[in-house]
C-alpha cells in the first residue's frame, strides 16, 4: 500500500484547515440573514472545536441522529417519504426548524421510482417487499462468490459492473456483456467493444439507468431545497459524503455475513488482499462525495467490526488495518472521518485510539462513554451514545437525567459532540424534546 495510506502527511494540517475554512464561510448558501450567517459559523465553529479537541468552547453541539424519526415526527409514512418528495422536505425541514439542532441531517432514504425502475435486489423497500409504513430491509445473500475473489481483486470495476451489477440490479442484466474495457486499445479492437451495445438487452438496459437517473436528479433537486433552506436559517449539515470500511464492503454486499465469516478461516489471504485493493477505492469514493457536497466529514458505517462480533485478533487483523488506511487516506485530503462504531467498541478503544489527533470523530453507540473518554479524548472527538431505546420506552424525566450524566462523563474539558446512538425512528417526540433541552441546558462550559 502506498505511503500516503499508512502516515499522517506533513501537510495535512493545512489541508484540514482549509476544507474548514470552506465550510465555515457557507459561500454558495442563501442565508435568510445576517444573523442566520452567524448563527450557522457560530455551529460550524462548536463543531470544528469539537473535533480539534480544543479546550475551551462555549458549549456542546446537540446533533441528534435523526434517522427516520423526521418522517413519523411529520405523520407521514416511509412510502410517502421515498415517494412523494414534497411530503419528503416539509418532514425534514419541520424537524429541523422545530427543535433548532446545531446540525441539519440530510435525508437517509433513496428514491423509490428509481428502484422501481432499475428492479433493485439487494433490498427490499416500502410498497416493495415491506409494507409502506415499514423501513427499506437489506436482502442477505452472497451476491459474489467465493472462487470469485481474484476477480474483484485483479478488477474491481470490472468485477463491480460485470458481476455484481447484474446480481442486484434486474434490468441491467446486459451489463454481464460489457467488454473488458483496458483491453480496447487497438482499431481492431472497436468492434468486439461496441457490438454488446447494440444489442436489445443493453439498449433497455442503459435506457433505464438513465430513466433511473433522471428521477434520481428530481429527488436531488428537492433533497438540495430542504437543506439549502435549512442552512440558509442557520443550521450546518452533520456531515456530507459517504464510504465504507473495505471489510463491511465484501461481508455487507459482497459476500454476506455468512460468507465473510467462513471467508476469514477457509480463504484469508483472499480477504485481506480483496480489503487491500479496495482501501484506494474507498478513499477516492470519500473524497470525491464529500467535494460533490462541500462538506468535510464523510459518514463511515461500521457495521461488522463490533464487540462480539470479530475476537480481537480477527479486528486487528481483517478490519482495523484497512479501515485505519482508509482513515488516513482522508485526513491527508484534509477530511475528518465520521467513524459510526455500531454497536459494542469496549474492547477495541486501545486499538482505534491508533489515529492522528484532532482529526476523526468516533461516533459511539452502545459504547462505554466514560471509558471512551479516557482511552480516546487525548487523541479524537467523540459523540454519541443517547440511547434509543430510552428515547423510545422511557420518561422525559429520565430522558433529562440521561442526558446530564452523559454529558458529565464524556463532554468534560471538550472533546464532545451530543448526539444518539443510533437513528431515532420510534422516539416519543416528547422525549426528543427533552433529551435536545437537557443537552441545550447541560452543555454549556462558558456562561
Amino acid at each position: 500500500m502506498k505511503e500516503r495510506f499508512i502516515q499522517v502527511s506533513a501537510d495535512a494540517d493545512q489541508r484540514q484547515e482549509e476544507r474548514f475554512k470552506i465550510w465555515l464561510a457557507g459561500e454558495n448558501i442563501p442565508f435568510a440573514n445576517a444573523d442566520a450567517k452567524a448563527a450557522y459559523q457560530e455551529r460550524v465553529t462548536l463543531i470544528r472545536d469539537a473535533i480539534q479537541l480544543k479546550k475551551t468552547p462555549r458549549r456542546i453541539a446537540v446533533c441528534p441522529s435523526a434517522g427516520f424519526f423526521p418522517i413519523q415526527y411529520a405523520g407521514i409514512s416511509m412510502y410517502d417519504a421515498m415517494y412523494d418528495y414534497e411530503a419528503l422536505k416539509k418532514a425534514f425541514e419541520k424537524y429541523q426548524l422545530d427543535l433548532e439542532l446545531d446540525a441539519y441531517n440530510t435525508p437517509t432514504v433513496v428514491p423509490g421510482k428509481a428502484l422501481d425502475i432499475l428492479d433493485y435486489k439487494l433490498y427490499q423497500w416500502p410498497g416493495h417487499g415491506v409494507a409502506k409504513e415499514r423501513e427499506y430491509q437489506f436482502v442477505e445473500d452472497e451476491y459474489m462468490k467465493a472462487e470469485e475473489y481474484q476477480e474483484l481483486i485483479d478488477d474491481p470495476t470490472a468485477f463491480f459492473l460485470n458481476r455484481f451489477f447484474p446480481r442486484i440490479f434486474g434490468s441491467l442484466k446486459a451489463f454481464e456483456t460489457i467488454p473488458l474495457l483496458p483491453g480496447i486499445n487497438e482499431i481492431l479492437l472497436v468492434n468486439p467493444f461496441t457490438r454488446p451495445f447494440g444489442t436489445e438487452p443493453m439498449k433497455k438496459a442503459l435506457t433505464a439507468l438513465t430513466q433511473a437517473g433522471e428521477e434520481t436528479l428530481r429527488f436531488l433537486a428537492a433533497v438540495g431545497e430542504v437543506g439549502g433552506k435549512v442552512m440558509g436559517r442557520g443550521f450546518p449539515s452533520f456531515s456530507g459524503g459517504f464510504t465504507k470500511a473495505p471489510f463491511d464492503v465484501i461481508g455487507d454486499s459482497l459476500r454476506g455475513t455468512k460468507g465473510i465469516m467462513l471467508d476469514m478461516f477457509r480463504y484469508p489471504d483472499e480477504l485481506k488482499e480483496a480489503c487491500e485493493r479496495l482501501t484506494p477505492i474507498m478513499v477516492k469514493y470519500g473524497v470525491n462525495s464529500c467535494r460533490a457536497v462541500g462538506h468535510i466529514m464523510p459518514f463511515i458505517p461500521l457495521h461488522k467490526g463490533a464487540d462480539g462480533f470479530l475476537s480481537d485478533e480477527q479486528f486487528q487483523t481483517f478490519y482495523w488495518p484497512t479501515l485505519r488506511k482508509v482513515i488516513i487516506g482522508l485526513v491527508n485530503e484534509g477530511f475528518v472521518p465520521q467513524l459510526f462504531a455500531e454497536g459494542g467498541y469496549n474492547q477495541r478503544l486501545d486499538v482505534i485510539s491508533d489515529v492522528p489527533k484532532g482529526k476523526v470523530v468516533w461516533w459511539f453507540d452502545r459504547t462505554d462513554m466514560k471509558k471512551a473518554k479516557e482511552k480516546l479524548g487525548h487523541v479524537a472527538c467523540i459523540a454519541g451514545n443517547f440511547p434509543v431505546d430510552l428515547l423510545i420506552t422511557g420518561k422525559p424525566d429520565e430522558i433529562r437525567a440521561y442526558g446530564k450524566q452523559l454529558i458529565e462523563s464524556a463532554g468534560k474539558d471538550g472533546g464532545y459532540i451530543f448526539t444518539t446512538g443510533a437513528g431515532m425512528q420510534g422516539a416519543k417526540p416528547a422525549n426528543v424534546k427533552a433529551m435536545v433541552q437537557a443537552a441545550k441546558e447541560y452543555g454549556v462550559y462558558q456562561k
